[in-house]
C-alpha cells in the first residue's frame, strides 16, 4: 500500500531523515514513534505531498485516497453533520448529478454506484460518529461557528474517519479528545477497514488499535510487529543482545590489538600481527541501541504531612455567574488520595480542579481546608500564558523569594530539565514537551501536599509520559488528575471520582468497567446510572459517614505499608538480578574462575526464587487490601 524508499530529507541544515525505507501493505494499522523532534509530522507532510522529496521515493497504488485532518479548525455556518456528509465527496457529487441527470442509463449508475458506497445509510454513520467524539443529535445541528476551536478541530476528525481513505494519517488525534472520546476512537480505529498510519504518544491507543509500530529512530524508519509494549520488549531484547555483542566485540579488539603491539616487530610474528591488523580493520563496529535520554520530573513530596482531611467540601455550588455548573457536592480530600476525575468535557472537571486549588470561590456552600495547606495546579491553558520572552530561569527566580542565591535557582531549574544550556532560552524557543515540563516543575515547586494535574500529557512523548508516571509513584502528597491518558489514571491513582449531571461521585468500578460503559453509551453528558454524592446506609448522617471512613483509613493502614515494603523489596531484588545478570554475561568469567561463575549463577537461581515470593506477597497483600477496602464499603 504505501512504499518508502531510501527517503532523505534535511531542514535548516539538519537531517531528519536519511535513507528511511518502509513498507506498509493494504490493511495495515501502524503506529508511527518516536521522539519529540525526530522528524514525525514532516515524513507525514512528506507523504501527502505538501513538501518536496529531497532524495529516495514515496509511492501509492494508483488513485489512492490519502486523509489527513488539516491544522485549521473548520468554521461556518454550516451544520455539524453537513459539514461531515461533504467529506464523502463522491457521494457529495453522485447526489448532485442525480438531480440533473435526465439520461436513463446515467441515471442508473449514479444510484448503482451510490449503493455500492452505502451512500443511503451515510447520514447515519456520520452520526454515529459524531456521536462517539462528543456531539450529541442536537449538537450535530448546530453550525460548525458556534463551537469553539477544539470542538471544531473533533469535527474535522469525524470527517476524516467518515470519508474512509485509502491510507488515513492521524497526527496525535487524541490531543482535542477527552478521555471518552478516546476511548471511543481507540474502539474505532482497531475496527478500521483499510491502512492507516498514526503519530501518537498514547500508549493505550498504540496498544489497542494497530497491529504495527514503526520506530522513527537514527533517521531511519523500523517496522516491529505487535503493539506499543509488544514493541518496548523486543526492542529492550535486543538493545540487551546490541550490548552484549558490543562488550564482546570491544574485549575482541582489545585482544587483537594488545597481539600486535606485542609482536608486529617481532620477525617471528610479524606475519601474524599483520593478519590481525587486516582483521582488526575489517571488524565492523556493532552500534549499540543507546535510548536518548529521558529527563525525570521532579515533583518534591512535603516536608511535613498534613493531617488529614486536607480538604472538606460542604453542601457547594459552583459556576460563572451563571447557572452552577457543580451543585451539591459532598466531598473529602485525604493526605493520601490519589483520584481521577471521570466525565465527558464540558461537566466540569477543570470546575472541581479550580474549586480544590482555590483559583474559584463557591457560590454556595463551604470548603474548609487546612490553613498550612500547599496546592500545586497545573492545567493546560498556562502553556499559553507562558511569556515567550522570558526563560525558564527567569520563571524559576519569580517563583522563588527575592533573597534566593543564583546558585540556588540555577540548581532548581536544572533539576525541573532546564541546566546550563537550556535555563536561558526563551518560552518561545522552548518546545511544546518543554514548556509542560517547566510548568509541571514549577506548579510542584513548594513541595505541595496537594497536586492537582489538568490534562499534563498533551506535549509529552511515550518516554517522558512513563517518566512522569514514576515521578507521580515517588510523590507523596495527594493527587488530582484529569487525563485522557488511560495508562497514566490506571497507574497513578487509586479512586475515581465520576463528574457528571452537575455534580460528583464517586465511581465503583476500573477503567476497564468505565470503558465498557462508555462504549455503550450509558456515560454522557446528560446520563449517568450512578447514585449521588453521598449515598451510604439508611439513616447514617454525612458526619457519621466520615468518621467511619477515617476509621477505615486507619485500620487500613498498616497494609498499605506493608504492599510499600512489599514493593520495595521487589525493587531491590529485581536491581540485584540485574547487577548478577550484567556479571554473568561476562563471557571470559567462567574461563577466569569457574568456581566464581558457578557461585554468582546459584547466587541468580536465589535470588529469582526470593523474587518470586516477594511478587506472590506483594499480589497477596494488595488482594487483602482490596478486600478489606471492598468490605468496609
Amino acid at each position: 500500500m504505501l512504499q518508502i524508499n531510501d527517503l532523505v530529507y534535511r531542514i535548516a541544515g539538519r537531517t531528519l531523515l536519511d535513507g528511511a525505507s518502509l513498507t506498509l501493505p493494504e490493511g495495515a494499522r501502524a503506529g508511527l514513534v518516536g521522539p519529540n523532534g525526530s522528524g514525525k509530522t514532516t515524513l507525514f507532510n512528506l507523504i501527502k505531498g505538501e513538501i518536496p522529496l529531497e532524495s529516495g521515493s514515496i509511492s501509492l497504488p494508483r488513485r489512492a485516497r490519502i486523509g489527513a485532518v488539516e491544522q485549521e479548525a473548520p468554521a461556518g455556518q454550516q451544520t455539524l453533520i453537513d459539514y461531515v456528509l461533504e467529506a464523502d465527496r463522491e457521494r457529495a457529487a453522485l447526489l448532485a448529478e442525480a438531480e440533473t441527470a435526465r439520461e436513463g442509463a446515467r441515471i442508473a449508475e449514479i444510484h448503482t454506484r451510490l449503493a455500492d458506497i452505502d451512500a443511503y445509510s451515510a447520514e447515519a454513520r456520520a452520526a454515529r460518529i459524531l456521536t462517539g467524539l462528543g456531539f450529541d443529535h442536537t449538537a450535530q445541528a448546530r453550525p460548525l461557528q458556534s463551537f469553539s476551536g477544539g470542538w471544531r478541530m473533533r469535527v474535522a476528525l469525524a470527517a476524516i474517519l467518515f470519508s474512509e481513505p485509502d491510507l488515513l494519517l492521524l497526527d496525535e488525534p487524541t490531543n482535542y479528545l477527552d478521555l471518552e472520546g478516546t476511548m471511543w476512537l481507540e474502539s474505532y480505529l482497531a475496527r478500521y477497514p483499510r491502512t492507516m498510519l498514526i503519530i501518537s504518544h498514547d500508549r493505550d491507543l498504540l496498544n489497542t488499535a494497530v497491529d504495527t509500530i514503526v520506530h522513527l529512530d537514527r533517521r531511519r524508519l523500523t517496522a516491529w510487529r505487535g503493539g506499543y509494549d509488544q514493541f518496548e520488549r523486543q526492542r529492550r531484547e535486543t538493545q540487551a543482545l546490541q550490548e552484549k555483542m558490543l562488550k564482546k566485540q570491544i574485549e575482541q579488539r582489545r585482544h587483537m590489538q594488545a597481539f600486535v603491539d606485542r609482536f608486529r616487530y617481532k620477525a617471528s610474528k610479524a606475519r601474524q600481527a599483520q593478519s590481525r591488523l587486516k582483521a582488526l580493520a575489517k571488524l565492523e563496529p556493532v552500534v549499540a541501541l543507546v535510548d536518548q535520554t529521558t529527563r525525570p520530573f521532579h515533583l518534591p513530596s512535603p516536608d511535613k504531612a498534613l493531617a488529614s482531611p486536607l480538604a472538606v467540601i460542604d453542601k457547594v455550588s459552583a459556576g460563572y455567574g451563571g447557572p452552577p455548573v457543580l451543585s451539591r457536592l459532598e466531598l473529602r480530600l485525604d493526605h493520601d488520595d490519589r483520584i481521577g476525575l471521570l466525565g465527558a468535557n464540558g461537566n466540569g472537571k477543570s470546575t472541581l480542579a479550580k474549586l480544590l486549588s482555590g483559583r474559584l470561590a463557591p457560590a454556595e456552600g463551604r470548603i474548609v481546608a487546612s490553613e498550612k495547606l500547599k496546592v500545586g495546579y497545573f492545567a493546560q491553558h498556562q502553556l499559553d500564558e507562558l511569556n515567550p520572552q522570558r526563560s525558564a530561569y527567569e520563571q524559576v527566580r519569580a517563583a522563588l523569594p527575592a533573597d534566593t542565591k543564583e546558585a540556588v535557582i540555577r540548581a532548581r531549574a536544572a533539576q525541573l530539565g532546564f541546566p546550563a544550556d537550556k535555563a536561558d532560552v526563551p518560552a518561545s524557543e522552548l518546545s511544546g514537551g518543554e514548556k509542560a515540563r517547566l510548568m509541571l516543575g514549577l506548579a510542584a515547586l513548594e513541595a505541595p501536599h496537594l497536586l492537582i494535574l489538568d490534562e499534563p500529557t498533551n506535549h509529552l512523548d511515550v518516554d517522558a509520559r512513563e517518566a512522569l508516571v514514576t515521578a507521580l509513584a515517588d510523590y507523596d502528597g495527594a493527587v488530582i488528575l484529569i487525563t485522557h491518558d488511560r495508562h497514566l489514571i490506571e497507574t497513578s491513582v487509586d479512586r475515581l471520582w465520576l463528574v457528571a449531571e452537575g455534580t460528583v461521585r464517586p465511581f465503583d468500578g476500573d477503567m476497564e468497567d468505565y470503558r465498557r460503559m462508555v462504549l455503550r453509551g450509558e456515560i454522557s453528558a446528560d446520563k449517568t446510572d450512578e447514585e449521588g454524592p453521598g449515598s451510604g446506609p439508611a439513616g447514617a448522617s454525612k458526619a457519621d459517614q466520615r468518621r467511619a471512613a477515617a476509621a477505615r483509613r486507619v485500620e487500613l493502614q498498616p497494609l498499605r505499608n506493608r504492599l510499600k515494603t512489599s514493593e520495595r523489596r521487589i525493587e531491590e531484588l529485581t536491581a540485584r538480578v540485574s547487577a548478577l545478570d550484567s556479571r554473568l554475561a561476562d563471557p571470559e568469567l567462567f574461563t577466569r574462575d569457574p568456581d566464581k561463575g558457578a557461585e554468582l549463577a546459584r547466587e541468580r537461581a536465589r535470588t529469582v526464587e526470593a523474587l518470586q515470593r516477594a511478587e506472590e506477597d506483594w499480589l497477596a497483600i494488595g488482594a487483602e487490601l482490596e478486600a478489606a477496602q471492598a468490605a468496609g464499603e
